[in-house]
């Protein structure tokens, strides 16, 4: 069988990305639209979700926006019910809610571990369990979880969340291997050091004209010298998405400029 470009093709599909409001989930939601996908997404607040939709609308994308806690296994079976109803059964599911609490370990707060962990890690678990029925009867589908490289490495204050992390890249090897059969693939993006808002404040010019000593250690440590952007994380997603990935189960693709390849710069 000869490849084809249009194994890349989402037309008709219904993609559901989990807090798609801002950064790395704005951008593959984006991506999944331009390959044809219908998009749905879900925040915490009715106004975050609305902005949303103004914000993808201003670029000409059209999207359905839900109000859901996606910890709240209930919640999130109204919400599936909802999008069956007014757009369609999920054909791709991209779990990319997620929180970071950077504290010490034991300076952190049970509470605070058990918060990341429920986000981060049993959120993709209710999600993936209230599609997956659908996906069967509709003959297969996708499962995109966002990891990350702490699904691999450890770091200082990051306890919870490479926990988490490191647990949902097994969620996502198990659901392929029990589901796989159904011609369901989950797989994982684990991203590297992305520029976004949320990482402005360490990549600031200091005082002294200097680059922020993070910054440094980032590009330093980095193969690519430089942070990644929330695009370069749209053709892996649209990959993993599409049909081009039928025979790719169970994997994370790190997309990370190089950093876990690299054992870092001679000092």
């Amino acid at each position: 069988m000869e490849f084809e470009m249009n194994q890349f093709r989402l037309d008709g599909k219904v993609a559901l990305v989990t807090g798609a409001v801002h950064g790395i989930g704005f951008e593959i939601a984006l991506a999944l639209h331009e390959a044809g996908a219908k998009i749905v997404f879900n925040n915490l607040s009715q106004e975050s979700v609305e902005k949303a939709i103004r914000n993808f609308e201003e670029l000409g994308v059209e999207v359905s926006g839900y109000v859901c806690d996606v910890t709240d296994e209930e919640a999130v079976k109204k919400m599936i019910a909802q999008i069956r109803l007014d757009v369609g059964p999920i054909d791709i599911l991209v779990n990319n809610a997620g929180i970071i609490k950077r504290v010490p370990m034991i300076e952190m707060d049970v509470e605070e571990f058990r918060q990341v962990v429920d986000v981060d890690l049993t959120a993709p678990f209710i999600l993936a369990k209230a599609v997956i029925p659908d996906m069967i009867e509709n003959g297969g589908g996708k499962i995109i979880n966002i990891c990350s490289m702490m699904s691999e490495l450890g770091r200082e204050t990051v306890s919870a969340y490479a926990a988490a992390k490191g647990g949902l890249k097994m969620l996502t090897r198990n659901i392929a291997s029990e589901y796989g059969q159904f011609n369901i693939q989950c797989n994982g993006i684990g991203p590297g050091y992305i520029a976004t808002p949320q990482t402005a404040p360490l990549r600031e010019v200091q005082e002294n004209g200097e680059a922020h000593p993070f910054d440094q250690f980032i590009i330093g440590r980095t193969p690519a010298a430089r942070w990644g952007t929330p695009q370069d994380l749209a053709g892996p997603a649209v990959f993993l998405a599409s049909g081009a990935s039928d025979f790719v189960n169970g994997h994370v693709l790190y997309v990370d400029g190089g950093i876990l390849a690299y054992i870092g710069k001679q000092p």
